[in-house]
């Protein structure tokens, strides 16, 4: 299965993802291209709607204190919903859909993440640090929302700016 990362401003990215109801091998196939995919783009996170599937599934592999993003660390993680989140912290963000653009962004400390795996069963997890913020981070996608809705209005205009030189930058390249 061939992927490509769907890059901002592509409107697909505003969609807000449907709820998958049927757990077969189209998703597991999807799930299973979409994580070697994530390692190769230097990913800890990738939701479905950012490789052009308007579904709500992400995927996210937190690379441990050597950097390694071993394979049992994967989490896949089907119609989620946060149900309790408490605290407040600030990490700066990147995003696959954002190439070479990183903002400090305010989230979520802990949360608490009700969800299903690939077969459908439901499961519970609690999280906090960087596990938390990715998946707020990857949730906000399913919701149609990059980390760079989440600036001021000044920072935002500035972020449009640059972005948009590089863009001109990148297609002066090829």
């Amino acid at each position: 299965m061939q992927l490509t990362i769907v890059e901002y401003p592509d409107k697909r990215l505003k969609d807000k993802s449907k709820e998958i109801k049927t757990f077969d091998a189209k998703l597991h196939k999807l799930l299973d291209a979409m994580h070697p995919f994530m390692i190769e783009t230097n990913g800890i996170g990738l939701a479905a709607i950012q490789v052009n599937y308007p579904i709500r599934a992400l995927i996210l592999n937190i690379p441990n204190e050597d950097g390694e993003q071993p394979p049992e660390n994967l989490l896949e993680i089907i119609n989620p919903v946060i149900t309790a989140k408490s605290g407040e912290t600030s990490y700066q963000e990147g995003c696959l859909s954002v190439p070479k653009f990183y903002e400090d962004v305010t989230r979520y400390e802990k949360i608490t993440l009700h969800y299903q795996d690939r077969h459908g069963n439901t499961k519970i997890l609690e999280a906090d640090d960087l596990l938390a913020i990715a998946i707020q981070h990857e949730i906000d996608h399913l919701e149609g929302i990059l980390f760079i809705d989440h600036l001021s209005y000044s920072r935002r205009k500035k972020f449009e700016k640059e972005y948009k030189k590089m863009l001109k930058e990148r297609k002066q390249k090829k």
